[in-house]
């Protein structure tokens, strides 16, 4: 069996120190001659040398590891958070280590342990399950830069916001204009602070409009497309003209559901969504809904980790992100 390739390997085929390896490799080696700097580089490839990463942790005294976890990676608008993610980590040269935790507070817990054991460098933490205390006492005593999405983590943190008031209100706006006043929306029974906002946006304009959203109007159930198929049955007992989901997996399942309960979308239901992830341009009907920029806030996320990673007495740091109304099939004017 061949051995890994060591830089004191590559540092003799060069004719040079180990040192001179090391400081061209890491972008310090202005000192050294452009032959020398281009035999190492030339090398390097031909012999497949990869650099330890331990061994390279121990001189720069950093990972270059973000920690990233997630509720669940199977749902579209966590894959795409993810790409805005990993683009702007490779771009900084960091790794990012993402995990799905499949909505389990233990999991959670296990992987926060399991990446700080690790020295991550700073974490992204997009889970409505881990507590801010929880997240205080594990990171914070261990003096981890951390961001979290879709919670409420305090005037002293870093934070990309979305504009959920304005993104409710633009929900009510375009189901109002379309003549609906029987709405019915569907949500999870334990919303984060992002989608109360979003929810306070939507109701606030309704009563604006003298529509009001009676309490046995909203339907709980799980925040998937699954939870969004169950409520379709719950969803026909209120015989509403429009229905506003709070995202769009869980639209998606409700389009399915009531389809099957021979309900048509729009001409009997109009469905709203939120989130505008990919899968909404690919079913029939193509589903009307709020956009958030889901990848620019995993780009923007990393951003503002990265940088609070390498200056810590950075002033906090937000990032605010628009909405608009993405308007496509699943809604329209009420039937007469």
């Amino acid at each position: 069996m061949t051995r890994k390739v060591t830089i004191r390997d590559l540092a003799e085929a060069a004719g040079v120190s180990v040192t001179t390896v090391s400081q061209i490799l890491n972008g310090k080696g202005e000192r050294f001659s452009i032959d020398t700097r281009t035999r190492v580089h030339q090398l390097q490839e031909e012999m497949g040398y990869v650099p330890d990463f331990n061994a390279r942790n121990l001189i720069m005294r950093s990972a270059q590891t973000i920690g990233v976890i997630v509720p669940n990676l199977g749902n579209p608008f966590f894959s795409m958070f993810i790409k805005g993610v990993q683009s702007t980590s490779r771009e900084r040269h960091f790794i990012p280590l993402i995990f799905g935790a499949n909505y389990d507070e233990d999991l959670e817990g296990y992987y926060l342990q399991e990446l700080i054991k690790r020295a991550v460098d700073g974490l992204i933490i997009a889970s409505s399950s881990i507590t801010v205390d929880a997240i205080d006492n594990i990171l914070k005593k261990n003096g981890i830069p951390y961001l979290l999405i879709d919670q409420n983590g305090g005037p002293s943190l870093d934070s990309v916001r979305i504009n959920d008031q304005h993104g409710g209100q633009i929900a009510a706006e375009h189901l109002l204009a379309l003549g609906h006043e029987k709405i019915a929306v569907v949500m999870p029974n334990d919303p984060t602070d992002n989608l109360i906002v979003r929810l306070e946006g939507f109701k606030h304009t309704l009563a604006t409009a003298g529509v009001t959203l009676p309490a046995d109007a909203t339907i709980i159930s799980p925040m998937t497309k699954l939870g969004g198929y169950q409520a379709a049955a719950a969803v026909v007992k209120q015989a509403p003209t429009a229905v506003f989901a709070v995202n769009d997996e869980m639209a998606l399942g409700l389009i399915r559901g009531l389809h099957e309960q021979g309900i048509r979308v729009p001409e009997d239901i109009s469905v709203l969504g939120y989130d505008d992830i990919d899968l909404d341009d690919y079913v029939v009907p193509k589903l009307t809904t709020v956009h958030q920029p889901v990848v620019t806030m995993g780009e923007q996320a990393t951003t503002l980790l990265i940088n609070r990673i390498q200056k810590r007495q950075l002033a906090p740091q937000t990032v605010e992100l628009p909405v608009e109304l993405k308007e496509r099939e699943s809604t329209g004017p009420v039937s007469k």
